[in-house]
């Protein structure tokens, strides 16, 4: 686990290289020398690659979120730091020179421990600021108790790390939670475009339909490999709207051929999360010999013990995104697998329907 000290000294350039996880990283060399932060990807697509970040970076990130939150202040850590999105939350205290509390994650996030946690991050003066993902949102949210309580004398939450569900931000904003959502990676030093607009200084385009990014928050590139240069190119699909936010329509590689028709399974989940008596959705692509592939939706309940209608689900469906991407398949489970900082583990979910 990375500390505040270390993160301290590696931003002053003093500690050499921190390594966010365990193993052993190579020597650098070259134009890698010039990073602070190492920080090994999920491999969710592939292979496992070991980001590099200058203190640059990591200083220009944490200065940015400040100046569009509305000024710096106390952090509580709520977030493992083996991910960037944790290592952030360091940054960011070192930045600001402010002392960031720090939750106990090893029997799991609580809300009652959230809770305790946050005290005396909030009996601080100024301004106080937290990073979760989604499914601890959700867990702070679902029940009018400490945690609730908690999350709501927060300036900000930023919520990160996957896509979260509409109606749970619309759950959280009406219960006078100050979400901000985020969206990033480590070769972005984390979160850079918040609530659609990329932080100042922050550049977006897209490239038939990938989202590519470039600015002062870059990486450096990564282990053995070449450097990034002026941009970086995701994984990610996306659109901007017509005030100018960007929409992630989700990774690029998760696209659903079937019968010919592209199908972004991030449309159909957002179709099915709005849905009533819906918490949560997955949606994959299932190999079939007819179609090529099917859409199959993983969907969590509200009442596990009355789920709602599937064929209320797909019919939805169908009225939005189109015949095309109704569900041929949909199960009802108690919760979706996750990986790494709370991200649905969709090759998990595809494999759970045999």
């Amino acid at each position: 686990m990375v500390t505040r000290e270390q993160v301290r000294a590696a931003l002053g350039g003093r500690g050499g290289l921190v390594v966010a996880q365990g193993g052993d990283v190579p020597p650098p060399r070259g134009w890698e020398t010039a990073a602070a932060l190492a920080v090994t990807t999920s491999g969710s697509t592939g292979e496992p690659k070991t980001v590099l970040l200058g203190a640059d970076a990591l200083t220009a990130s944490a200065e940015l979120t400040h100046a569009r939150l509305g000024g710096p202040g106390t952090w509580l850590l709520a977030l493992p730091t083996t991910h960037i999105a944790g290592i952030q939350v360091l940054v960011r205290s070192v930045v600001a020179g402010t002392e960031p509390g720090v939750m106990d994650l090893t029997p799991g996030f609580r809300a009652a421990d959230f809770a305790v946690a946050a005290r005396p991050v909030l009996a601080t003066p100024g301004r106080h600021y937290t990073a979760l993902v989604p499914t601890q949102l959700a867990r702070l949210v679902a029940t009018d108790g400490p945690g609730l309580a908690a999350v709501r004398q927060f300036d900000a939450v930023l919520i990160g790390g996957a896509a979260t569900p509409p109606s749970l931000l619309e759950r959280s904003r009406r219960l006078g939670v100050r979400v901000v959502t985020t969206y990033g990676m480590s070769e972005t030093a984390g979160g850079c475009v918040y609530d659609g607009l990329p932080l100042d200084g922050v550049r977006v385009r897209l490239t038939g339909g990938r989202i590519e990014i470039g600015g002062p928050v870059l990486a450096l590139g990564y282990l053995g490999g070449e450097p990034f240069g002026e941009w970086f190119r995701t994984g990610d699909l996306g659109r901007v709207r017509s005030d100018g936010t960007v929409e992630v329509l989700g990774r690029a590689d998760d696209v659903i051929i079937s019968g010919g028709e592209n199908i972004a399974p991030t449309a159909v989940e957002r179709v099915l999360a709005a849905q009533p008596g819906v918490r949560e959705a997955c949606v994959v692509g299932l190999t079939d010999p007819e179609w090529g592939q099917v859409v199959a939706a993983a969907v969590v309940p509200e009442d596990p013990g009355d789920p709602p209608d599937a064929h209320g689900l797909c019919a939805a469906v169908g009225e939005v995104v189109g015949r095309f991407a109704m569900p041929k398949r949909v199960v009802f489970v108690a919760e979706l697998p996750l990986r790494g900082p709370g991200k649905v583990d969709r090759k998990a979910v595809a494999s759970s329907f045999g």
